[in-house]
């Protein structure tokens, strides 16, 4: 990585770890919100995330809003999940 600033080394690795940890806990706020939404998903079809996601995907679910929320809600609970997994590897 290369930062070009009149700064310190010292305040460019304070305000990035700053950064970082403000992103991990938005990361942490996302997961815990789209989970949530997942979980009532499941609870009304009763059907794991992950099985309704392989039976979208392959047609066996007709694409009603219903399931379109869900499907965002799933696909954004695994898109933080990583992002907040690589975060928690950055070390500065």
């Amino acid at each position: 990585m290369q930062i070009d600033t009149d700064y310190s080394l010292q305040e460019a690795s304070e305000i990035i770890r700053s950064a970082l940890e403000h992103e991990k806990h938005l990361a942490k706020y996302k997961i815990d919100r789209y989970a949530m939404i997942c979980d009532e998903f499941e609870d009304r079809y009763d059907l794991i995330s992950t099985e309704f996601i392989t039976k979208f995907e392959a047609g066996e679910l007709i694409a009603e809003d219903k399931y379109l929320e869900w499907y965002a809600a799933k696909r954004g609970l695994d898109h933080w999940k990583k992002r907040l997994s690589l975060l928690k590897g950055i070390k500065i």
